[in-house]
């Protein structure tokens, strides 16, 4: 079976594209390799600092490419708004290519600036509102995607209505595999009500696998725990690098014959490292009725129109 590479990216020049947490880990692989295949790449990151040096390292890697930087802090809504509307001015009014990347992993009980757990409110929240922000732009110069990053941890996740916002009893793992079980229920959803509309949108998901990234060392260093994030640092040794873990994102941002809703990893047999292909998803993910309370709950709690597409 071929392997499907970096080599097999499609030239995505003419196209305009968005990467969230682009400053690190998959999403700055994910953002050079766009750059890098002619798309006019926008790297969304929190931090100024380190966003503006992801910016030029992708600046050197792909001299050439259209690249730019905009700042989204996805835990604080405003932000976000604020954010959508700076994309707006970038892409001159078309996005092809919205890649919900960015996150959070088992962090203690933080909350967002908006009151929001922190992983709830970053991972998907954050993610719903820039998407539902950005909708105005996306189809209206042809068939645009939303390729948004999940994770196996979502198998075990489950949507506690009666608990979102954690405010009887919290765990960090669960509150993760919730965060990352909404990203497949909004892609399905999205898709669902993109196929309603007749809009031109792609609502496609991914996972990286076990790969070595930041996103493990954040929860042990803001509990205090730095030998937990160095202990973390020495597992990376079992782990597939940042590049490896984001071909399937870049498969389901890309592939001519995906479909939409479709979910993505990588296909690992015998302990090597293969393709990008279909992955499985839990029941739960496929929970239509789940997916559209969801929706709504996550409009009211954005302040986003629930019918807004």
């Amino acid at each position: 079976m071929h392997s499907w590479t970096f080599d097999d990216m499609p030239d995505l020049s003419g196209t305009t594209a968005v990467v969230t947490g682009a400053n690190s880990g998959i999403g700055a692989v994910t953002a050079l390799v766009l750059a890098r295949s002619g798309a006019r790449t926008i790297l969304a990151c929190r931090d100024p600092e380190r966003g503006a040096r992801a910016l030029q390292a992708v600046r050197r890697a792909a001299p050439g490419s259209d690249t730019r930087l905009v700042g989204l802090d996805l835990a604080d809504l405003s932000s976000v708004a604020e954010a959508a509307g700076h994309i707006a001015k970038e892409t001159d009014g078309s996005l092809d290519l919205l890649v919900n990347n960015a996150g959070v992993m088992a962090l203690p009980l933080l909350r967002t600036a908006d009151g929001f757990e922190m992983q709830f409110g970053t991972n998907h929240l954050g993610h719903f509102a820039l998407t539902h922000h950005l909708l105005p732009l996306l189809g209206t110069g042809g068939m645009s995607r939303v390729a948004t990053v999940s994770s196996l941890a979502h198998r075990i996740g489950r949507i506690d209505f009666g608990n979102l916002g954690a405010a009887r009893g919290y765990d960090k793992w669960r509150a993760y595999a919730q965060s990352k079980l909404a990203n497949l229920l909004f892609t399905a959803e999205l898709q669902r009500r993109a196929d309603e509309a007749g809009r031109p949108v792609l609502a496609l998901a991914a996972h990286p696998g076990l790969s070595a990234t930041e996103l493990g060392q954040a929860g042990p260093r803001l509990a205090g725990r730095t030998w937990a994030a160095k202990l973390e640092r020495a597992t990376r040794v079992y782990t597939q690098p940042a590049s490896a873990g984001a071909l399937p994102t870049l498969y389901a941002a890309t592939l001519p014959t995906a479909l939409g809703g479709s979910y993505y990893g990588p296909r690992l047999l015998g302990g090597t490292r293969g393709a990008p292909g279909p992955a499985r998803m839990s029941a739960r993910a496929q929970d239509m009725d789940t997916a559209r309370t969801l929706w709504d709950e996550s409009a009211r709690l954005t302040g986003t129109p629930a019918d807004a597409i």
